[in-house]
């Protein structure tokens, strides 16, 4: 009897040649053993979640604000009219200082008191602009003393030139200091400045500058021990030697090689100066 004839339930052999055999049942869906029973959404990568946040454009308006975008319009327009006063302060200050410093000119000249109002005392200015006039002198300033003697004589040393000591001292030296290279000179050139060719004094400031420059040279005198053990310095003299610088050989220029003295008259010290009360 062949297979073919054999009931429902009788088992089949192995197949024969070209007859397909009975097909396996095609596996479901595993389930998670505690999840829920329903399929789950797919989750995208985590880079991806950040690259597609960043690709969303911001809205400036979220941003805090900071700086005078963060002020109330009232303030913002506050702040908009202070600094336009200082914009407008510091343009009509530098004007008056460049024409101040620059040399004399048609507007310089017109309105020079209300220039000399702007500058005068706290912005002046010891130096010109464009081409400031060289110095083509030497100037020395030298200083004599009247030591009183505790025998109650005097007698006068000689000149002690003050301008070469500090000189020498700058000579060499790659860091002098601003007294070595200035005090004296600027001292010299205040009282010039406020004295006349007769030596009296032109404004308020005269007597300063004689005060400032008596204070100067008894220091120095003092630093140099020019009165001894026992003496004092009763009276100081002051005076100025001046020459000429001589020019470069291929000039031709001719100058004198005369010196020029300018000569002070006496100071008489204070109680407290002839004593050293300067410090």
């Amino acid at each position: 009897m062949d297979a073919q004839d054999k009931g429902s339930d009788a088992r089949h052999g192995p197949a024969e040649p070209g007859v397909p055999g009975p097909r396996a049942p095609l596996p479901g869906p595993a389930a998670p053993a505690d999840g829920p029973s329903g399929p789950e959404p797919a989750t995208p990568p985590e880079d991806e979640q950040r690259a597609g946040a960043e690709e969303r454009p911001r809205d400036p308006s979220d941003e805090p604000r900071t700086g005078v975008a963060a002020l109330s319009l009232r303030y913002r327009i506050g702040a908009a009219l202070a600094l336009a006063v200082v914009a407008v302060a510091v343009c009509v200050h530098l004007g008056m200082t460049f024409l101040h410093v620059a040399p004399p000119n048609t507007v310089s000249k017109k309105h020079s008191e209300t220039i000399a109002d702007w500058i005068y005392p706290e912005f002046e200015q010891n130096w010109k602009l464009f081409a400031p006039n060289p110095l083509q002198q030497n100037v020395s300033v030298q200083v004599r003393a009247e030591i009183r003697t505790p025998d109650g004589g005097s007698r006068t040393t000689g000149w002690y030139d003050l301008s070469a000591q500090d000189g020498r001292d700058i000579d060499g030296n790659p860091a002098p200091s601003h007294t070595q290279q200035n005090e004296l000179r600027r001292a010299w050139d205040f009282y010039l400045s406020t004295h006349d060719d007769d030596n009296r004094p032109v404004g308020l400031r005269g007597a300063l500058s004689e005060s400032y420059l008596r204070r100067i040279m008894v220091m120095r005198l003092d630093r140099a021990d020019a009165a001894g053990r026992d003496g004092e310095v009763a009276r100081v003299q002051v005076r100025s030697r001046t020459t000429q610088v001589p020019p470069p050989s291929w000039s031709g220029e001719k100058v004198s090689d005369k010196a020029v003295y300018r000569v002070l008259p006496w100071w008489l010290l204070p109680e407290d100066e002839a004593r050293g009360g300067i410090g």
